[in-house]
C-alpha cells in the first residue's frame, strides 16, 4: 500500500474540512483512518429567516384586555350596520348565521348581547409579522370646513372630483395573486403612465373638476387626510362629501417633514401643531403640502345619510362614533368586530372596548394598525388630532371565517 508523505495528508485533509488543521503523520505500515474533522464555521447570513408569523392567531376569551369591563351593548348598533355592510358580499354566508342570530338578542340585556358574541364568534389576537402585538393606534374624526359652490376671493381652495382622465387599473385581473391591489394612471398616446402628483394638479388648476370651494387651505388638506366630512354653503346648507379615488401616489406625512426640518419638535407634530405652524407661516405652506405627492378626490354624499349618521365607510355603512376604526383589509377582514385596547390621547388611561372594522386609510398598513374614528365636530378633531398610541387587537370571526 503506498504511504502519504504528511505534507500530502495534510493537504487532502485541508481539502476534506473547511477549517485547518495541523499535518497528521504517517503512520509506520498503513496510512492512519482521517479523524473526525472539526465543525465547520457558519457563514453569515445562512441562517434562513424565521417564517413570518401569521396575522391572526386562535386566542381565549380571558386572554383578551378589558373585555369583561366594556359594555357590549354601546357596539351593538355599529355591529348591526356591519352586518347590513356584509349583505350581499362575497363573504356574507359566513357571516350570516351570526348576523341572523343577531335578530333573537335583546340589545338592552348586557348579559345577552356578551352571550351572543362569546357563543357565535373565535377571538384570534392580531400579531405582526414578526411576532409582536403590538401596534399604532391613530384617530381620524369628521371635519366641518366653510365653503361654497362657486369661487371667491374668501372661498378660492378647491375640493376635486374625479378626473375623466383618471386611470384605474385592477391588478387582479391580470394576476389573481394581487387581488385588492390596483394601479393609478393616465394615458399618454398608447401608453400609462403615473398620474400628476399633487403639485402637478395644484399648478393645472384644470386637470380636475371642481366640486366645491372651501376657504382653508390647512383644512381642505387635513379633510383629505380624513377622506370625508361637510361644508356648510353661505345659505346654511350643509353638504356632506366622502372620498372617491386617489391620484395614486404614496401619502408622505407632512408632520415628519415639518420635525426632520427642525421646524417642529418631537411631540409638536400633531393636527393641531401642523395646523399653528401653517397659520405662523403662511408663505411656506404650499411648498410643505406639495411634499405630499398624495392626493384625494371627493364626490357629494346622497341625502340618504342624515345629520346624525357617520360618514360612510369603505364597507358602505356609517361609521359609528367610537365604535368604528379603520384596518389595513389584507389583514383584518371589513365588517368584523375587533376588541381594542389601547390608551385615550395623550393619557395612559385605558381606552379598551369591542369597536368594528368598516373602513381603511391610505395609511392604515400593517396588522396591528388601527385608526379610531371619533366622531364628527371640533371636539372629535381635538382627540383625533392627539391619537398616537401604543395598542393590541383582537378580531371576533364566525367559525367558518376563521383563518385556516
Amino acid at each position: 500500500m503506498k504511504k502519504f508523505q504528511p505534507a500530502a495528508l495534510a493537504l487532502l485533509l485541508l481539502a476534506a474540512c473547511a477549517a485547518p488543521r495541523a499535518p497528521q503523520p504517517a503512520a509506520p505500515t498503513a496510512a492512519a483512518p482521517c479523524p473526525a474533522c472539526a465543525p465547520c464555521p457558519k457563514c453569515p447570513g445562512a441562517e434562513p429567516a424565521p417564517p413570518a408569523a401569521k396575522p391572526l392567531q386562535p386566542a381565549r376569551w380571558e386572554d383578551i384586555a378589558g373585555w369583561q369591563e366594556d359594555d357590549l351593548r354601546a357596539a351593538w348598533p355599529a355591529f348591526q350596520q356591519s352586518c347590513r355592510g356584509l349583505a350581499g358580499k362575497p363573504q356574507w354566508p359566513l357571516w350570516q348565521p351570526a348576523c341572523e342570530a343577531a335578530r333573537a338578542v335583546d340589545a338592552n340585556d348586557a348579559g345577552a348581547v356578551r352571550r351572543f358574541f362569546e357563543k357565535e364568534f373565535l377571538p384570534f389576537a392580531a400579531t405582526n409579522p414578526e411576532g409582536t402585538s403590538e401596534g399604532l393606534v391613530t384617530g381620524y374624526y369628521e371635519p366641518l370646513l366653510a365653503g361654497a359652490r362657486k369661487r371667491s376671493n374668501v372661498a378660492r381652495y378647491p375640493l376635486h372630483a374625479v378626473p375623466r382622465d383618471l386611470l384605474t387599473i385592477e391588478l387582479a385581473d391580470v394576476l389573481p395573486e394581487l387581488k385588492g391591489k390596483r394601479l393609478r394612471g393616465r394615458l399618454v398616446g398608447n401608453k400609462v403612465v403615473p398620474y400628476w402628483s399633487r403639485a402637478e394638479i395644484v399648478e393645472r388648476e384644470q386637470s380636475a373638476p371642481v366640486l366645491l370651494w372651501v376657504e382653508d387651505a390647512v383644512e381642505a388638506f387635513f379633510l383629505q387626510i380624513q377622506g370625508s366630512g361637510r361644508v356648510r354653503l353661505p345659505s346654511g346648507e350643509m353638504i356632506r362629501v366622502g372620498y372617491a379615488d386617489q391620484n395614486g401616489h404614496p401619502y408622505q406625512s407632512i408632520g415628519r417633514v415639518l420635525l426632520e426640518r427642525g421646524d417642529l419638535q418631537p411631540g409638536e407634530a400633531s393636527m393641531q401643531g401642523i395646523q399653528a405652524w401653517a397659520r405662523a407661516n403662511p408663505q411656506k405652506l404650499d411648498e410643505l403640502l406639495n411634499t405630499n405627492p398624495s392626493y384625494v378626490f371627493f364626490r357629494e354624499l346622497p341625502a340618504k345619510f342624515g345629520p346624525d349618521d357617520g360618514p360612510p365607510g369603505a364597507l358602505g355603512v356609517p361609521l359609528v362614533a367610537e365604535r368604528t376604526i379603520a384596518v389595513d383589509p389584507r389583514h383584518i377582514p371589513l365588517g368584523a368586530p375587533v376588541f381594542l385596547a389601547t390608551t385615550r390621547p395623550n393619557s395612559d388611561e385605558p381606552l379598551r372596548r369591542l369597536v368594528m372594522a368598516q373602513d381603511t386609510g391610505g395609511a392604515i398598513k400593517g396588522v396591528v394598525r388601527a385608526d379610531f374614528f371619533w366622531g364628527f365636530g371640533a371636539e372629535a378633531g381635538a382627540q383625533a388630532g392627539r391619537m398616537k398610541q401604543s395598542g393590541r387587537m383582537w378580531v371576533l370571526l364566525p367559525p367558518g371565517a376563521a383563518p385556516k
